[in-house]
């Protein structure tokens, strides 16, 4: 396996050093019954808990939900679009998701890891009620992005 490429290396660094602690990236979608149709299908999570209606019904949650990575994966939008190769993740799935529900899912830049060059994150998922879903952290190399904070961190 080759090293990264000079201009590669460059483009990280710059990457880095453009990353500031206390930078926030938000995306908002609404799960469909398709999105967890397809998610189970290609993940082959064939959980009663997303699929079957009835034992749902009578199962703690009361109707069917989303399994719990499929929103945990907004985090990878966001960093689909910051070019950012995750090193960690850690979830805490706190409340359920269910078809239908409007998830916002905010990333913030938590720490910088000047070591070893990686960037510390914390993301918070909350649904149309504003109640916690989800917390995450994950740290790795943003290297391209290609999307804007919210705002500048507060200094």
């Amino acid at each position: 396996m080759n090293g990264p490429s000079p201009a590669f290396q460059t483009q990280r660094q710059a990457a880095f050093d453009a990353a500031r602690v206390g930078q926030t990236f938000t995306y908002r979608r609404t799960f469909t019954d398709g999105d967890l149709s397809l998610f189970c299908g290609l993940t082959g999570d064939l959980n009663h808990f997303h699929l079957d209606e009835e034992f749902a019904a009578g199962a703690p949650f009361g109707r069917r939900i989303v399994p719990g990575l499929l929103p945990a994966s907004m985090v990878t939008h966001i960093g689909g679009l910051m070019g950012f190769l995750a090193a960690e993740m850690h979830f805490e799935f706190l409340a359920p998701v269910y078809v239908g529900d409007t998830v916002t899912c905010v990333v913030r830049f938590t720490g910088k890891d000047e070591a070893r060059r990686r960037v510390l994150c914390a993301a918070t998922l909350t649904n149309q009620a504003g109640g916690v879903v989800i917390r995450a952290s994950f740290g790795g190399f943003p290297t391209q992005p290609r999307l804007r904070p919210d705002s500048p961190p507060a200094d």
